[in-house]
């Protein structure tokens, strides 16, 4: 009760068992977490279409947004959560293709492959950061959402992940 207590007061709120039905809310976040996302690569995909971007999806967009400067391997875009699907090599396969990723075999473990964007991958990804910058400069007016609330969402979310990682690590 006292970690929830605090957890809730992090937030702005307080705990009461009273106040509210624990499985409704909770299977509201998850029905909100997903329509979220889905949300999330619908404006992506606005954004590319608008800019007449039809050869890559937003799915791969935001890939190449989450890869950024940096050099990894199809695993570690999974592990680091960069990459939520479970088809990345395909979707990798297809942006190579495209000329948007390039690939380079380990000198150490050829079967490890690491990938880093092109400057057309380059291009897409500052494509997704001018748009969230975009974003940021109307979602206090706008959206009605300030730094705050979003600190304390995301503080949600994190012990949330940190909990379902933990139910499927330690099989709860």
């Amino acid at each position: 009760m006292v970690a929830e207590a605090s957890f809730n007061t992090e937030l702005g709120g307080s705990f009461d068992e009273g106040d509210g039905d624990l499985k409704s809310v909770y299977l509201k976040l998850l029905h909100l977490i997903e329509r979220l996302h889905r949300q999330l690569l619908d404006v992506i995909k606005d954004e590319l279409e608008r800019l007449g971007q039809a050869d890559i999806n937003a799915v791969q967009a935001l890939l190449l947004y989450n890869i950024g400067d940096a050099e990894l391997t199809a695993g570690e875009l999974r592990s680091r959560g960069h990459y939520l699907g479970s088809n990345v090599s395909y979707n990798l396969k297809k942006m190579v293709e495209a000329g948007y990723i390039k690939h380079q075999r380990s000198d150490t473990d050829k079967r490890s492959v690491r990938v880093s964007l092109t400057e057309k991958g380059t291009e897409v990804r500052n494509t997704l950061v001018r748009l969230f910058d975009r974003q940021l400069g109307s979602v206090v007016q706008v959206g009605d959402v300030n730094a705050g609330m979003i600190s304390g969402t995301n503080v949600a979310l994190e012990r949330l992940e940190r909990f379902w990682s933990d139910q499927i690590r330690f099989r709860l």
